[in-house]
């Protein structure tokens, strides 16, 4: 459903101990280009996922998780030709165009941002881009987000798993 074919990129606070870090909460403002649909779908999938690397989603966390999403219309280089010819004894006459073929598609650039809740800092981040069709089914578009929320967040390193049974 989604057309992801770039890897997922990630900058990060080198000075900072990841592991103080077990709990999150969202920004209230998270989210804010997506409309509420597709919000609802992010937030869920993004717990999902960070259940998965073993954080607790609470209202006074270590950090907190933003989103940003940016859309941008991608050239389409697929036309069809049409053209009309025509030639005398001295002159020539010609008409051509191009009629567009195929969905129109979207660049999308997607990111996932940790915040320290302490420092209000940007502690981790991770980026994705992808081209996505412009006209989604809502089952689409479920299955984009979970898809590129689990790539971003497997590209967190720092797990917050036990170490030793401690």
């Amino acid at each position: 459903m989604s057309c992801s074919t770039s890897k997922v990129m990630t900058d990060y606070d080198t000075g900072i101990n990841f592991s103080q870090f077990k709990t999150y909460a969202f920004f209230d403002d998270i989210g804010k280009e997506l409309n509420e649909l597709d919000l609802k779908r992010v937030v869920s999938s993004i717990n999902l996922e960070m259940k998965k690397l073993g954080f607790t989603k609470v209202e006074k966390p270590d950090f907190y998780i933003n989103v940003i999403s940016k859309l941008s219309d991608i050239q389409n280089n697929n036309t069809l030709g049409i053209g009309v010819g025509s030639s005398g004894r001295n002159g020539g006459f010609g008409i051509s165009g191009g009629i567009p073929i195929g969905n129109k598609k979207l660049n999308e650039v997607f990111t996932i941002e940790f915040v320290n809740a302490k420092t209000d800092t940007l502690i981790w981040e991770g980026v994705l881009v992808s081209k996505i069709k412009k006209n989604r089914k809502p089952e689409e578009k479920e299955l984009h987000f979970k898809e590129i929320i689990k790539e971003i967040l497997a590209s967190y390193h720092f797990k917050n798993k036990q170490i030793n049974g401690i």
